[in-house]
C-alpha cells in the first residue's frame, strides 16, 4: 500500500472513528512455507507445514543416518535442564491467578519488553488474535497490516512501517515479534528497544528459544487485562501452567545469548552455497541476518522441490562417498526460493555435514547433466 494510498484510508477510517492497530514485526523473519512436500516430483500433503521425514534411517531402513532438520525453528525439543525445571515447578490454577511460576514468567517478560505487564498463553496465533481482540473492542473497528504480514497470510511476521502515522492519528501498534529475542541479538540491543515505540508485542518461546509451547502478549496494564478476558473465550485459560511457564522462564534466562550460534551457522551455510564449485544457488550473504536463509536455485532444470528433495533423500553412492548418510530437511519456500532455518538441535557438527550433502548432490547433479 502506498503511503497516498495508506494516508486516504486512515482518513476515511478516521471518519467512522475507528481504532486501527498496526501489526508489524522486527523486519527480521521471513514468512513460513507451503504446507505441502515434494517426493519425486509428486505433491503430498502431509500436515499444515508438512512432515518430511526426521527418522534417522535410510530408506530402507538399513543404512543409519544423520538427519539435519532445517525445516523450522519450531522443531526444537526441550534438553535436560528445561525438563527438570518442568518437573520441580511451582504450579496453581492460572486463571485464577494464582500459578506462582506462570506469575513469575509474565514479571520476567514484562520487564524484558519494557512494558507494564505480560500475559502467557498457548500460541503465536493466538497471541496475536488476543492483541486484534484487545485493541478492536467494538464492531467496525480495522487494522492495517504490512501486505506480507503474517497475521495477513501465514499468521506470522510481516513488516509495516506505519508509526508516524500512527502517533498523528493516535493508533496503537501491535508488533508480531515472533523472532524477536533473534532480532535483538542480531542487532546487540536490549528487546526493549526495538519495542520502545509499540504498544503491544507477541513473542514466541517455542521457535529459537527451545520451549515446548507458549507465547507472551505484552503491553499496557489496562491492555493485558482485556487480553485476559480474550484468551478466556479463546479457550487458552490453562490451570496448572506453570509446567509450561517453568520451561518460559528456562528460555527467556538461559537460551538468548546462544542465538548467535544459530545465526552463525546459517552464515556459515549461506557461504558455502556460493563457494561450491557451480554452484546450484545463489544467496545475498546481506539477508542472512539471524537463524533464517532464503536462497534461490539457479539451475533452469532443478526446481526448488527437487533441490529439496535431493537434500533429503539418502543414496548408497552417497553412504559411499561421504562414509555416512546426510538427511537435511528442508522447504520450497515462496517465489521459487528455499528456506532454511537453524536452531539449538542444529550444531556446528550438523552445518558441515549438511555443507557435505550439498556438495555431493552439487557434484552429481552437474554428472547427471553432462552425461544427460
Amino acid at each position: 500500500m502506498t503511503l497516498k494510498r495508506l494516508t486516504c484510508s486512515l482518513r476515511a477510517l478516521l471518519q467512522r472513528r475507528c481504532q486501527i492497530t498496526n501489526i508489524s514485526s522486527t523486519g527480521l523473519e521471513q514468512p513460513h512455507c507451503i504446507s505441502s512436500v515434494y517426493k519425486a516430483g509428486v505433491l503430498i500433503a502431509r500436515s499444515y507445514y508438512g512432515a518430511a521425514r526426521s527418522t534417522d534411517q535410510a530408506d530402507d531402513g538399513s543404512v543409519p543416518v544423520r538427519t539435519v532438520d532445517l525445516r523450522s525453528d519450531t522443531v526444537t525439543k526441550p534438553g535436560p535442564a528445561m525438563r527438570r525445571a518442568m518437573a520441580k515447578a511451582e504450579v496453581g490454577d492460572d486463571v485464577y491467578g494464582e500459578d506462582p511460576t506462570v506469575n513469575e514468567l509474565q514479571r520476567q517478560a514484562a520487564q524484558l519488553f519494557g512494558m507494564e505487564d505480560a500475559l502467557f498463553v498457548p500460541s503465536g496465533t493466538m497471541s496475536n488474535l488476543i492483541a486484534v481482540m484487545s485493541h478492536c473492542r467494538e464492531r467496525g473497528e480495522e487494522i492495517i497490516l504490512g501486505e506480507k504480514s503474517h497475521l495477513h497470510i501465514y499468521e506470522q511476521g510481516g513488516s509495516a512501517q506505519l508509526r508516524g502515522l500512527a502517533d498523528r492519528y493516535d493508533l496503537a501498534v501491535h508488533m508480531d515479534g515472533a523472532r524477536l529475542m533473534n532480532a535483538a541479538v542480531a542487532l546487540s540491543v536490549h528487546p526493549s528497544e526495538i519495542l520502545q515505540h509499540c504498544d503491544s508485542v507477541s513473542v514466541c518461546l517455542s521457535k529459537g528459544l527451545g520451549a515446548p509451547v507458549g507465547c507472551l502478549l505484552g503491553g499496557p496494564r489496562e491492555f493485558v487485562q482485556r487480553a485476559v478476558r480474550a484468551r478466556k473465550v479463546l479457550g487458552g485459560g490453562m490451570r496448572q501452567a506453570g509446567i509450561l511457564a517453568a520451561a518460559g522462564i528456562l528460555a527467556l534466562n538461559n537460551m538468548v545469548g546462544r542465538l548467535k550460534d544459530d545465526h552463525r551457522n546459517a552464515k556459515t551455510f549461506a557461504r558455502a552455497l556460493l563457494q561450491a564449485d557451480s554452484p546450484l544457488c545463489c544467496v545475498d550473504l546481506s539477508t542472512v541476518e539471524t537463524n533464517i536463509l532464503r536462497f534461490r536455485v539457479q539451475q533452469p532444470g532443478l526446481t526448488p522441490q527437487e533441490f529439496c528433495t535431493r537434500m533429503e533423500a539418502v543414496t548408497p553412492g552417497e553412504v559411499e562417498s561421504l562414509g555416512q548418510g546426510v538427511r537435511v530437511l528442508m522447504f520450497p519456500h515462496v517465489e521459487g526460493s528455499v528456506r532454511a532455518v537453524w536452531h539449538l538441535d542444529v550444531s556446528e557438527e550438523d552445518t558441515e555435514l549438511a555443507i557435505r550433502k550439498l556438495n555431493y548432490i552439487t557434484h552429481k547433479y552437474r554428472e547427471e547433466r553432462q552425461s544427460a
